[in-house]
C-alpha cells in the first residue's frame, strides 16, 4: 500500500510539470559510471540531466503528511469503506434483523431496500459513535498533526475497534477461528489475537445473534398466520389466500406495539459498547 501511495503521489506531482512543458523530449539514459581512483563521480542533475525528488512531507514540518498524501489515503479508505462497514461494525446484525422483520410481515418491498439500508447505516453510526470518536482522537488526529507515524497511528486507532469486537464476539466463534488459525501457541491475552482471526469470528457472531433476534420476531406473526389459516379452513374458504387476510392483522399488531421503535431499542441495547 505504501509503494502504491508513493508511486501515485509521484505521478500526481509530475503531471503539472509535463502539462506545462512542450512536446516531450527524449530522455537521456545515464549508464553506470566507472570511477577511477582519484576522480570524483558526477552527480546526475548537475549538468542539466533529468532529476526527480519525491517529498511526502507537508509544509507544517517534518513528519506531517502533505495534503496530497492525506487525499490519497482518504480516497483509498472510501474505496474499501463498504467492506469495512459490513465487517467491522454493527451494520450486519441490524440490516439482517430489519430484512427478517420485513419478511415476517409478508411485505417483500415495503419498506424499500434503500430505507432499510439507510436506517441500518445511521443506527450503526449511532452505536459505533464512541468507538469512532476514540479512533479519531487516539489515531487519526495525532497522525495528521505529525505526532505519530503511520504504524503507530494504525495501532492506536485499531485498539478501540478491537475492544468493541471483543465485547460482542461469541466465545464459540472466536475459539473456532483460533483453532483453525495456523498458530503453534494459543494467545494468552486479547491483545495477542490477530485481526485475521477476530474479524471472521465477529462476523459469525453477528450472523448468529441476528438470526436469534429474527426468530423471536417471527413467532407472533407465525401465530397470526396459523390462526387465520385455521379460521379460513373451518369456514370452507380454501380458495382465499391466508396471507391476504392475515397481512392487515400483522400490520395492525406491529403498529399497536410500536414495532419499529421497539425493534430499534432492542438492537441498540443488544450491543455492548463499554
Amino acid at each position: 500500500m505504501l509503494a502504491f501511495i508513493v508511486a501515485f503521489a509521484a505521478l500526481w506531482m509530475a503531471a503539472p510539470v509535463a502539462a506545462q512543458s512542450g512536446p516531450p523530449a527524449r530522455p537521456e539514459i545515464d549508464l553506470p559510471q566507472t570511477v577511477l581512483p582519484g576522480e570524483e563521480p558526477t552527480v546526475p542533475g548537475e549538468d542539466g540531466g533529468l532529476s526527480l525528488n519525491i517529498d511526502l512531507g507537508g509544509e507544517d514540518g517534518e513528519g506531517v503528511p502533505s495534503e496530497s498524501v492525506v487525499l490519497i489515503i482518504g480516497l483509498t479508505l472510501l474505496s474499501v469503506a463498504p467492506s469495512l462497514v459490513i465487517m467491522l461494525t454493527s451494520f450486519t446484525r441490524i440490516v439482517i434483523v430489519f430484512s427478517l422483520v420485513r419478511n415476517a410481515l409478508g411485505v417483500q418491498s415495503v419498506p424499500p431496500n434503500q430505507v432499510v439500508v439507510g436506517l441500518s447505516l445511521f443506527l450503526s453510526i449511532f452505536i459505533m459513535g464512541p468507538t469512532l470518536k476514540a479512533m479519531n482522537e487516539e489515531g487519526l488526529q495525532p497522525y495528521l498533526e505529525g505526532e505519530l507515524t503511520q504504524e503507530e497511528a494504525y495501532n492506536a486507532a485499531v485498539d478501540p475497534l478491537r475492544e468493541f469486537m471483543f465485547a460482542n464476539v461469541g466465545a464459540d466463534e472466536l475459539g473456532l477461528m483460533l483453532a483453525a488459525e495456523d498458530s503453534e501457541l494459543a494467545p494468552d491475552t486479547p491483545d495477542d489475537v490477530s485481526m485475521s482471526a477476530l474479524v471472521p469470528a465477529f462476523i459469525l457472531s453477528e450472523l448468529k445473534t441476528a438470526f436469534i433476534i429474527g426468530f423471536v420476531v417471527f413467532m407472533p406473526f407465525l401465530v397470526i398466520d396459523l390462526v387465520v389459516s385455521s379460521v379460513l379452513m373451518s369456514l370452507g374458504m380454501m380458495m382465499l389466500p391466508p396471507v391476504f387476510v392475515s397481512l392487515p392483522f400483522k400490520i395492525l399488531l406491529f403498529v399497536m406495539v410500536n414495532g419499529w421503535v421497539l425493534l430499534a431499542e432492542t438492537l441498540i441495547t443488544s450491543f455492548n459498547t463499554t
